[in-house]
């Protein structure tokens, strides 16, 4: 559904969110449907291999805890997106994007709550930072937006490392990375320890505990949808899950308990502190959301079964009441245009359902009955009563729980009043701006009258920014915005009217804890302790708000002391710094300077080493043959003339013999596809070497160099004598069998080839060769990108596109001397000399478009016989290749030499003419083509990317024995040939382009601005 989302939206528009809703809608109503088997303890399980070589497999496990969040996660999540089908302009951009992260998001979330492996809950976990952070940052012209997306991927993902490392240390010490077998039976000793401080570090940072919650407030830029479902229901209710999950095996250890509760019960407090003084009604939830998820926390993390009990129950009135008051804010900003409370007035009678529904889930979250935030509130309340704890512990708790519950009813009730209420200051404040603007509106209409003597247009003036709002300017919402609200709020009522029932759903897993009692979910429990603390709490909270004032003066009296956010940006920029200072010494911009200092390394580390402990060969044979001995002088030689060349060219020149050389070793070692591709391999780059020279001065320096060059021989010829080293020391320290030696055998029977080399790319190791050709993609668009200066696609350029000016001198290149014009007009007829076409054949079909200077008969023939022939041989290369030397990698450097032939001989303009395609299209297409063949494996239930044999009849032809590895081969041929077409276009033809522009204002500006002229004249 993700990845369907972008084309859903330009087909429906806004309306495609209804669609969108059915995917996570599905999730909810599987959960539904296992319900009664979930209760009476049976939990599905699907176990799929995914890497078995290192253990790793897709393991997904449904019990009580994983039904709870498996339910909000998809039943919030499908309102939401109901919610968004109204809540965007219809004319928004970037709707299709958003659906499909979003989207994307509840699915990861889907995994996360289900996952029974410890490894595939990571990659679920990190995949929420990822679509949270695509999320949050919607809005990326915002400066709000893309510094809370940047700071909460920071957050989270440093928690997330710190998660890994616990979650590696646990999968060690225990034996297995299966969630379930650790909680059966969970590992000690000291490493154990520190994993479980590293997996709390990683549930605190996704759920905003202290000292890391200040990037859920500042996630508010995010759209409201986003805020109601990841800072609700979804992404901040992980780092809960995670704590209640490993709570039954490690609740019992002193560092879990002093950790959750110094956490739990800071985090209350200081979340409900900061919501007093927002203004802000999304700041006042975030804040709120930040104080109950420590209380959440405490609950699920403190270890008994009552107080677990609470805190799952709490869990699901908090996705309810919480998301509703997110969707609540957002209607009211549609409706007014602001959150601001101090602005606000008579919105509760302008918009009476959303009221409603606000009111019903303000009241669940200040533990008002018969609401679910009442039930969870008071069972919390009769667990902390009733501690296992020492006395003191449970007191401190106890009492944090209570003052923070105060805050929250102080908190709830300001956003109540802040966004519905009928304010009198604030309609005595609206009436004093009104009369203001009915006062300059009319000394407007009487200075325009008397200057024209016209009774001027009737004008409203606009009222302030910080204005309050108008209530009879609100206009109600459409059910689509109100509805999903209003359903949370009321499922808030429903499950709170059957507290048994959700008792007999939750208490399986509250009874997997170590400690307690087992708790209750009950709406009357008669006159308790627990009741008498809920009326003082609501008295005490309702006492904060009347007295608001005094409380907000209070708060600006006391030393804030350093704030999380600021400190947080403080130590970003001293890291900025710091890293600054660094990059100053190391990165020094002089490439030689950066590999100098990785071979010095090599040399200075693992070369010592292998000289100290390497253990070396009794005997070593020099060669075979006298052959391999001239191929290594020849690379020595020119190698040691490389580092000591001053020229570029030179250098390059020399680099590409030792090339050859090295191809010729592997012709003499009996490897003709090794050798086949190294000479390809080398020509072409000696020819891209060349295209960029011209744009690089020909000298390496202007300076002597003769001691530098020196140390860069010596530096050579240290990494070579290691890399020897290396060659002979290596195989004698291998302790198992190469998995090589089974490569001729798993070619021919599993890869249908005798060519072990192409098998290797195309099957046996097809997933790295995926790698290559998709970092191949990348590297061509960052070249284009660089080097384009017009679009990035760059048009393809045809011969017909060199327009004629009528003149005998063509334009490219045509600014250069030509000392040959007169040896060209011998021959020339009259009608030549006078202007007119001269007596030429034309052996390329853009050659023309060069300047005659420019031209080469002996190479337009030469590249008009053998392109062809060229392409032909590669067509061989790409269909033999599998069973012979050859294949399409080999295929695409012959096509990418024959495209360099017919450029250098023909031009620009030539090479359009060779290839009028856009290199994106061959590499998109070569890169799809591969992954689209490696899924019929799949489809044949064999493994991605194996090889199938398939063999079809056709008549005249016969039996065709065709093996899907061919549709890969040709994918990399594709990207081959596109990736050296797009360095042609780029380093040649674009830098051809630039160059002459440079050279024309040089000549002056009006013959820059004249097109290229074609024709086959002289000079």
């Amino acid at each position: 559904m993700a990845l369907g989302a972008p084309a859903l939206v330009s087909v429906l528009g806004r309306k495609a969110f209804l669609v969108m809703a059915l995917a996570p809608a599905s999730a909810a109503v599987y959960a539904l449907s296992w319900t009664t088997r979930v209760m009476d303890g049976a939990h599905p399980t699907e176990v799929t291999q995914w890497v078995p070589g290192l253990g790793l497999e897709l393991a997904f496990r449904m019990d009580t805890l994983s039904w709870l969040m498996l339910l909000l996660v998809g039943g919030v999540g499908a309102l939401v997106l109901v919610y968004c089908s109204a809540y965007f302009s219809p004319t928004a951009s970037g709707l299709g994007r958003f659906g499909a992260v979003l989207t994307a998001f509840a699915g990861a979330m889907v995994g996360l709550v289900t996952a029974d492996d410890m490894l595939l809950l990571f990659v679920f976990w990190e995949l929420t930072t990822v679509f949270s952070y695509l999320l949050i940052g919607h809005y990326a012209d915002r400066k709000a937006s893309r510094r809370a997306a940047m700071q909460a991927i920071v957050v989270t993902t440093a928690g997330g490392l710190a998660m890994l490392v616990g979650v590696v240390i646990l999968g060690v010490q225990g034996g297995t990375f299966r969630l379930s077998e650790i909680i059966a039976e969970p590992p000690t000793g000291g490493a154990v320890t520190a994993a479980i401080v590293c997996i709390l570090a990683g549930a605190a940072s996704k759920s905003a505990l202290i000292p890391l919650h200040f990037w859920l407030p500042a996630a508010m830029a995010a759209p409201t949808p986003v805020s109601a479902y990841l800072h609700a229901a979804a992404m901040v209710k992980a780092g809960v899950y995670l704590v209640a999950r490993f709570a039954p095996a490690y609740s019992d250890t002193t560092v879990w308990r002093t950790i959750v509760i110094v956490l739990g019960v800071g985090t209350l407090l200081v979340g409900g502190y900061r919501a007093l003084r927002q203004h802000d009604l999304k700041l006042v939830l975030a804040f709120g959301t930040v104080s109950q998820l420590g209380l959440i926390i405490l609950l699920v993390g403190l270890g008994t079964r009552s107080a677990a009990l609470a805190g799952l129950a709490m869990i699901g009135a908090h996705a309810m009441f919480k998301a509703s008051l997110f969707l609540v804010v957002g209607v009211v900003d549609a409706a007014t245009g602001t959150r601001d409370l101090r602005r606000l007035t008579g919105v509760g009678r302008a918009l009476p359902l959303t009221a409603l529904a606000g009111g019903l889930a303000t009241a669940s979250m200040i533990g008002l009955p018969p609401l679910a935030g009442y039930v969870a509130k008071e069972a919390a309340l009769e667990a902390l009563l009733h501690g296992e704890g020492p006395g003191w512990v449970d007191a401190v708790v106890l009492i944090g729980v209570v003052v923070g519950s105060m805050f929250t009813v102080a908190y709830g009730i300001r956003f109540f009043w802040g966004a519905f209420a009928t304010k009198k200051h604030v309609a005595a404040a609206l009436a004093r701006a009104n009369e203001h603007v009915h006062t300059d509106a009319a000394a407007k209409a009487r200075a325009g009258k008397g200057a024209t003597g016209e009774e001027p247009a009737k004008q409203v003036a606009p009222l302030p920014d910080d204005a309050p709002i108008d209530p009879a300017r609100i206009h109600r919402q459409p059910l689509l915005l109100v509805g999903p609200a209003l359903v949370l709020a009321l499922l808030g009522l429903a499950a709170a009217l059957v507290p048994h029932f959700g008792e007999d759903l939750l208490a399986p897993y509250a009874d997997t804890y170590p400690v307690g009692e087992p708790g209750h979910l009950v709406l009357w429990a008669g006159l308790t302790p627990a009741l008498g603390l809920t009326v003082l709490i609501l008295g005490v909270g309702a006492l904060l708000f009347w007295q608001r004032n005094a409380v907000e003066r209070f708060q600006a009296s006391l030393w804030t002391g350093p704030e999380a956010d600021r400190t947080y940006r403080r130590i970003m920029r001293r890291l900025d710094d710091l890293a600054a200072d660094v990059t100053a010494v190391t990165q020094r911009g002089s490439l030689p300077f950066y590999l100098g200092a990785i071979l010095v390394v090599l040399v200075a580390g693992p070369g010592l080493l292998m000289l100290v402990g390497g253990q070396w060969p009794e005997q070593v044979k020099a060669w075979d043959r006298p052959a391999q001995l001239a191929a290594v002088v020849a690379i020595c030689v020119a190698s040691i003339l490389a580092a000591r060349s001053r020229r570029r060219l030179k250098a390059v020149i020399l680099v590409g013999i030792a090339g050859y050389g090295n191809a010729m070793l592997f012709l003499l070692h009996g490897a003709p596809d090794l050798a086949l591709t190294q000479v390809l391999v080398e020509t072409i780059t000696l020819v891209v070497m060349v295209l960029v020279l011209r744009r690089l001065p020909p000298y390496f320096s202007n300076r002597p160099l003769a001691a530098s060059r020196w140390v860069r021989l010596g530096l050579g010829v240290a990494v070579g004598v290691v890399m020897m080293g290396f060659a002979l020391t290596v195989p004698l320290a291998r302790v198992a069998s190469p998995i090589s030696l089974d490569f001729p055998a798993e070619a021919y029977i599993h890869g249908y080839g005798k060519n072990i080399v192409n098998v290797t790319l195309v099957d046996i190791r097809a997933w790295d060769t995926m790698g290559e050709i998709s970092v191949l993609l990348v590297a061509a668009t960052g070249v284009a990108s660089l080097v384009f200066l017009r679009t990035r696609s760059g048009e393809i350029l045809r011969e017909r596109d060199a327009t004629s000016s009528g003149a005998a001198t063509p334009g490219i290149w045509a600014n250069e001397d030509d000392p040959g014009a007169a040896l060209r007009r011998r021959g020339v007829d009259k009608e030549a000399e006078a202007g007119k076409q001269p007596r030429m054949l034309v052996w390329l079909s853009a050659g023309r478009t060069l300047a005659p200077q420019r031209r080469s008969v002996i190479f337009e023939v030469v590249t008009r016989v053998l392109f062809h022939s060229m392409i032909v041989f590669a067509i061989f290369l790409l269909f033999s290749g599998h069973n012979a030397p050859g294949g399409g990698f080999a295929a695409g450097l012959v096509v990418g030499v024959a495209l360099i032939v017919r450029y250098l001989a023909g031009g620009r303009y030539e090479l359009g003419e060779a290839a009028p395609v856009h290199p994106g299209l061959l590499l998109g297409t070569g890169l799809f083509l591969s992954v689209g063949v490696g899924l019929i494996g799949l489809f044949m239930g064999k493994s991605v990317l194996l090889s199938t044999a398939i063999d079809i009849s056709l008549p005249l032809v016969g039996t065709v024995h065709l093996v899907t590895s061919l549709f890969f081969d040709l994918g990399v041929f594709l990207v081959v040939v596109g990736l050296v077409l797009d360095i042609l276009r780029t380093l040649g033809a674009e830098i051809d382009r630039q160059a002459e522009a440079s050279a024309r204002e040089d000549a002056g500006p009006m013959e820059a601005m004249e097109p290229d002229q074609i024709g086959g004249g002289r000079r």
